[in-house]
């Protein structure tokens, strides 16, 4: 599937970057592709700057918000723009990672631990 394909490049820049073998079933990449292209062909099924625009309900909430410098599918201006309206929020940029990595895992239970500290 040319979809899964072009998820497989591009949703890390990072050197030596695999996907997970779970895209190597067809069935599964069938499946994938027809979702998220009816889920993208939709908009999200969100008017144009619905997230952004409700953002100042959750202030008072905490919330840590780990991204991927080198994420490509979902870029990194787009997790600045939630951190900048979300009052309370704070973003850690993960300057090794894309949309996912080893580094992740770590800095989530970081950011976990932290709120368990306070």
């Amino acid at each position: 599937m040319r979809w899964c394909a072009w998820e497989d490049t591009h949703v890390s820049l990072m050197p030596g970057w695999q996907p997970n073998p779970r895209y190597d079933d067809p069935v599964f990449r069938s499946v994938f592709a027809r979702l998220v292209t009816h889920y993208w062909s939709h908009d999200c099924f969100l008017a144009a700057n619905e997230i952004l625009d409700g953002m100042g309900a959750l202030a008072g909430i905490s919330a840590i918000l780990v991204h991927g410098r080198y994420d490509v599918s979902g870029p990194l201006d787009t997790a600045w723009e939630i951190a900048r309206a979300w009052p309370g929020s704070k973003l850690v940029v993960l300057d090794d990672a894309g949309h996912g990595g080893e580094g992740f895992a770590a800095a989530v239970t970081a950011a976990v631990d932290s709120f368990n500290a306070s």
